[in-house]
């Protein structure tokens, strides 16, 4: 089934309901206009075109579509079934040529349950190894925004061997990486000494070199967080920090790094030795030190619940605004979607038409837009709830 209910649609006005941004106060009573894939306009009584499609919006509220920093959408369909899963290159520690793009289903039927809630673009990762690959941006269409958006990265407690060791490990890569990029010829010639990587990976890690890829590293210890800073700094590489549920208490080095963080804001217990010290306000706690936040449910399945996560954090002491910011405005700012992420002239027209709040759980969707056009509200889930909401007797 196409992702879209309707066909194209020139100009589309939503009507009267609460505009909340992304990046500065709500609106009320304010009108949202749609042209084409693009929002032409945004204010409190603007004058609604001859011909254009009025939708109702009093009592509801509009927000940018939603942004997750950090999924696996389209790597992973059935856990249990190894080959829909593709997260994972598997073989050396070193994968940074391996490109979740490569792995990725636009088809999987799991983008339609998350975008039903709200949900319209995604960062899409690989995991394993030390080094595991080229992250990706998506829309909850399947449609690939950003090919190669961070290198991801792993640091922190392992079973075998040192976290200094694998902080070695990625400052040599590093290094060989300027060498290759330096000496290709001598390379090709096999004029070099062993380097640490293959060809195709260290092809693979110059933009993180030449600054024009982050390095998107996943850690939790304060201690772990910290030494990357001082790693970024002396490799002068563009650093982001996945997960990091102690990077509240390194909040004034990372603020003053500018270095931004994804963060699971119900991550208030321990799962592993390396993250004791999570707490549920961290995200409050970052944020009012200045460290650019993003929120993320880390998960598959689950993205949908994004919206509840933000919730969460504004119970925690998150200004509601730079909970809605951290879904949608910071992620895409700090993830290289400059149009998107805000209501406002000129961006893409990605964005949702909620009953009310939109962190309030008894809160629905009633119209989600992709690209100017209102996507379709069917999936799975919902298939499955119909066929099986009334069952007939078994005699």
């Amino acid at each position: 089934m196409s992702a879209f209910a309707t066909g194209f649609l020139a100009v589309i006005a939503l009507v009267g309901g609460t505009v909340r941004p992304g990046d500065g106060p709500a609106l009320e009573n304010a009108t949202v206009l749609i042209d084409g894939e693009r929002i032409v306009g945004v204010g409190v009584g603007l004058p609604v075109p001859a011909g254009a499609t009025v939708v109702d919006c009093a009592g509801k509220t509009i927000t940018p579509g939603l942004i997750d920093a950090w999924t696996g959408l389209g790597l992973a369909e059935i856990w249990g079934v190894e080959e829909s899963v593709d997260q994972d290159a598997g073989g050396d520690p070193i994968r940074a040529a391996f490109r979740a793009v490569d792995a990725l289903s636009p088809d999987s039927p799991v983008l339609a349950i998350q975008r039903a809630h709200g949900v319209t673009t995604a960062l899409t990762a690989p995991v394993g190894g030390l080094v595991a690959g080229q992250a990706a941006m998506i829309d909850l269409s399947g449609r690939v925004l950003v090919p190669q958006v961070a290198m991801v990265a792993r640091f922190g407690g392992m079973q075998h061997g040192s976290r200094g060791m694998a902080l070695l490990t990625l400052r040599e890569l590093l290094d060989d990486t300027r060498t290759y990029a330096a000496k290709r010829k001598d390379y090709d010639q096999r004029r070099l000494r062993a380097l640490a990587a293959s060809r195709l990976d260290l092809e693979a890690m110059i933009p993180v070199v030449q600054g024009r890829l982050p390095l998107a590293v996943e850690a939790n210890r304060a201690s772990d967080l910290a030494a990357l800073v001082r790693f970024a700094q002396e490799e002068k590489i563009r650093l982001v920090l996945v997960g990091a549920s102690e990077a509240w208490r390194v909040a004034d080095q990372l603020a003053a790094a500018k270095i931004p963080v994804i963060v699971d804001p119900t991550q208030n217990l321990p799962d592993t030795l390396d993250g004791v010290h999570g707490r549920e306000d961290a995200a409050a706690l970052l944020d009012r030190a200045g460290v650019p936040i993003m929120l993320s449910t880390f998960s598959v399945h689950n993205v949908r619940k994004l919206r509840q996560w933000a919730g969460n954090a504004v119970r925690a002491g998150l200004p509601y605004d730079r909970a809605l910011a951290a879904v949608t405005a910071t992620p895409a700012a700090i993830l290289g979607l400059t149009d998107r992420g805000t209501l406002a002239p000129g961006k893409v027209a990605d964005l949702v038409v909620w009953s009310g709040d939109p962190f309030e759980l008894s809160t629905r969707t009633e119209g989600v837009y992709l690209r100017g056009q209102r996507a379709a509200e069917g999936h799975r889930q919902r298939a499955l709830f119909d066929r099986y909401r009334t069952v007939p007797p078994p005699y």
